[in-house]
């Protein structure tokens, strides 16, 4: 009889710990879902915002030409590589697009009557503070994806979905591109 509750106890407590660790699972994975969303919002209001600066600057450095050209095309790569879903295609449109930007600002740092334009300084301060939000949004991104990362290494994944017998348990069979797809990391 002892023996009996203690079973069932043994069983019960398996059972709880294997539902937590699913609902900490699906959690981490919403979570990393909603940090890229979170990237993805602050990349495209960048891009939406680069126009108006170059337009700003064009005014001014005419002769520049070169970097005006070279921020339009990392700006259209980082369009073409959002709408391709290809996450290292991604990362590098935006770090080309980065560099295009830095070579931008140091064009307009050489025009002092473009530093005194209250709309270069606006759209000079909406750049800034873009960037502030989308490092923010990397660090939050890159904090789930190892947390998410180091849980779904401890939980066996494969016990769990084998106690649960109904239509979610696939949701616990990662595979190996599973285990490797939010390892991304800015």
């Amino acid at each position: 009889m002892i023996v009996a509750i203690i079973i069932v106890v043994i069983i019960v407590l398996v059972l709880l710990w294997a539902m937590s660790a699913y609902n900490g699972l699906v959690t981490l994975r919403n979570r990393v879902k909603n940090g890229w969303a979170q990237i993805d919002v602050q990349l495209k209001q960048r891009a939406d915002l680069i126009p108006n600066l170059v337009e700003t600057v064009k005014g001014y450095a005419a002769h520049e030409s070169n970097v005006f050209t070279q921020v339009t095309q990392a700006r259209a790569g980082v369009i073409q590589a959002a709408q391709s879903g290809d996450v290292q295609q991604r990362i590098q449109a935006e770090n080309q697009l980065s560099r295009a930007l830095v070579n931008l600002q140091a064009t307009a740092e050489a025009y002092p009557q473009l530093q005194a334009n209250q709309n270069f300084m606006d759209l000079q301060g909406q750049l800034k503070g873009l960037e502030e939000k989308i490092a923010y949004a990397r660090q939050f991104y890159n904090d789930v994806v190892q947390k998410y990362n180091t849980k779904i290494e401890v939980v066996p994944t494969n016990i769990i979905a084998g106690l649960f017998h109904f239509e979610q348990a696939a949701y616990f069979q990662v595979d190996e591109a599973d285990r490797q797809a939010p390892q991304v990391k800015f």
